[in-house]
């Protein structure tokens, strides 16, 4: 066989290595192999037709797991915050002082630690189902899905990881082998919707989706995927450096283990921690911007703040969306870390974290109609999640060109999409 020849001779290499190993232990062994509990496993989560729908099943059970066991803490981590911003209000005197501990401080701290639950019970599901060797099968099963995108199957968990935190996601893709394929992944990462932008979905949903809210919200996760796996094609074959032949995915499965909790809470605080270290630093350093902002020059009103002047200069960018000033500004600070966008909004009308409360004011303002409201949720989605993985990106990638060029195609891409919901919207009698 002339191996040089072949396209794919790293799976030629592998494949006649194995049938040698296969030729040994016919010879070692006697009789015929005892069939195990584990080929049996493997039998039904790698079958071709089985495998993506069990899958699909497993991720639903885990978000489900993940949002309805953190509700409850969530929930909790709120009323605190908030009954600790009423106590600084009646015990802090001195009126700048008061607003910058409850509203600044407090308020943006609150509202950053109640996502905290849902990431770490994500991460923690996450690090069950890759202790127990089923992720590594995962990989395998939807390799031949991603290869027809330019993509290969150690993208899959760098990507799947993302829905969590883009960040832990653009690390794990050092498990790729090829230079190439690992800064396609990554680039392409910070396209998967992060858990920090499911409170702007929900909150414009509710605003103005009404009944529709939940299809919407859901419609966010599908064109996150779909445009990863476009842009990974469109990467391919229009970027010389991506050209080439796609490395090839040989994989050596891990025995199925029962995970013990020692080690899957490990894993699941070594991911989730990042959130943390983001929430102490990045994000509350830009919630306490967005209060100073927005309440200096002291005593002057929100239109005259500021923020609003910051806002009334990015609105004629954003004029052709429909997005007002107070949406520019969101999606401005939004760049520091998703999670400010909600703050943000609740700064403007002076209700801190509570989300019905928000919406409510923002239907009753008509800030969005459904169809802008959707064209800002498509924005949301599409361009940089937060300032902390522009600097992961630069870190994995170790070169400022891909991290520029990251943040520029995904500004515009974002509002390419935007303006393409608009103008269809409106071609279709939406208003």
């Amino acid at each position: 066989m002339d191996i040089s020849s072949s396209g794919d001779y790293e799976v030629i290499l592998a494949e006649r290595r194995y049938e040698v190993i296969s030729e040994i232990v016919e010879r070692v062994l006697r009789g015929r192999r005892k069939v195990t509990f584990s080929d049996l496993l493997d039998k039904v989560f790698l079958d071709k037709y089985l495998g993506i729908p069990i899958f699909l099943a497993l991720w639903w059970a885990l978000f489900r797991f993940t949002y309805d066991v953190s509700a409850p803490l969530s929930d909790l981590i709120d009323l605190l915050f908030s009954q600790l911003g009423e106590l600084v209000r009646a015990w802090v005197m001195d009126e700048i002082l008061s607003s910058f501990i409850a509203d600044g401080l407090i308020a943006g701290l609150g509202g950053i630690l109640v996502f905290l639950p849902p990431i770490f019970f994500l991460f923690f599901g996450l690090a069950i189902l890759e202790d127990s060797g089923y992720l590594a099968r995962a990989a395998f099963v939807f390799d031949k899905l991603l290869s027809k995108f330019g993509l290969q199957g150690r993208s899959f968990i760098p990507l799947l990881l993302g829905f969590g935190c883009n960040i832990p996601a653009c690390m794990a893709c050092r498990t790729i082998d090829t230079e190439e394929d690992r800064i396609l992944t990554i680039i392409v990462s910070p396209l998967i919707t992060c858990s920090a932008r499911l409170p702007v979905y929900v909150l414009i949903g509710s605003a103005v989706l009404g009944a529709y809210a939940a299809a919407g919200v859901y419609s966010m996760y599908l064109l996150s995927i779909s445009l990863a796996i476009l842009m990974a094609l469109l990467f391919r074959h229009t970027i010389p450096y991506f050209k080439g032949r796609r490395a090839a995915f040989i994989l050596e499965f891990p025995p199925y283990a029962m995970p013990t909790l020692r080690t899957t809470l490990i894993h699941m605080w070594e991911r989730g921690v990042l959130f943390l270290k983001k929430a102490g630093t990045v994000i509350l350093l830009g919630v306490i911007v967005v209060w100073f902002l927005s309440n200096f020059p002291w005593g002057a009103s929100m239109e005259d703040s500021y923020l609003a002047v910051l806002g009334k200069t990015l609105e004629p960018i954003f004029r052709p969306l429909g997005f007002d000033w107070r949406a520019c500004v969101a999606l401005f600070f939004g760049f520091i870390a998703k999670e400010i966008v909600v703050a943000t909004f609740g700064t403007f009308f002076g209700l801190g974290e509570e989300e019905e409360a928000i919406a409510e004011v923002i239907r009753e303002q008509n800030m969005f109609t459904p169809l802008t409201g959707y064209a800002f949720m498509v924005f949301t989605l599409l361009y940089m999640p937060c300032l902390a993985t522009v600097g992961v990106i630069y870190r994995e990638t170790n070169s400022m060109k891909w991290t520029i060029f990251t943040v520029t195609y995904g500004l515009i891409l974002a509002y390419i999409m935007s303006l393409l919901v608009i103008t269809v919207g409106h071609l279709m009698g939406f208003s």
